[in-house]
C-alpha cells in the first residue's frame, strides 16, 4: 500500500509498500492489509501503527481525523502527529508536546482576553462619546 499522511501545511509522511496499518477509529480499532476493500474512517486521536519491511514498526501519535483507502492508496490527514519507533520515548515526546501547547495556548488566551478588554472598553467609550 501506498501511505501518505497530511497535516493542515504540510505532508508529514509519504510511504510505499506499506504492508500493515493499524489505526484508531471512532468504532475501535481499524486493520488494513493491501487487498482490503476501499473505506473512510474517522480517526480518533491516538496511536497510528504501520510496518514496512524496510522500517518494520512505526508509531505514529495522531489527533483526530480522517482515513481514506482507495485501491493501494491510504490518505490519512490529521490535525496533528509525532513519529516514534519506541513506544516509551514516543509517549515522553507527546507528553511534552503537549505540555509545550498548553503553554502556548496560555499565552495566546492571555493576549486575546487583553485584546477583548481593550475593544470592549473602546466601545463602551464609543458609546457615550
Amino acid at each position: 500500500m501506498n501511505l501518505k499522511v497530511l497535516l493542515p501545511f504540510q505532508v508529514f509522511a509519504e510511504k510505499s509498500t506499506v504492508l500493515r496499518i493499524v489505526a484508531e477509529t471512532t468504532s475501535g480499532s481499524m486493520g488494513l492489509l493491501p487487498h482490503r476493500l476501499d473505506c473512510v474512517a474517522i480517526l480518533v486521536a491516538g496511536i497510528l501503527t504501520y510496518e514496512t519491511a524496510q522500517e518494520g514498526e512505526v508509531y505514529l501519535a495522531v489527533d483526530q481525523g480522517v482515513l481514506i483507502k482507495t485501491g493501494a492508496d491510504v490518505l490519512i490527514s490529521v490535525r496533528n502527529a509525532i513519529a516514534g519507533t519506541d513506544l516509551a520515548n514516543l509517549r515522553d515526546t507527546v507528553k511534552q508536546e503537549f505540555q509545550n501547547r498548553n503553554e502556548q495556548e496560555q499565552q495566546v488566551r492571555s493576549v486575546l482576553a487583553k485584546l477583548e478588554s481593550g475593544f470592549t472598553r473602546r466601545f463602551v467609550e464609543f458609546q457615550r462619546g
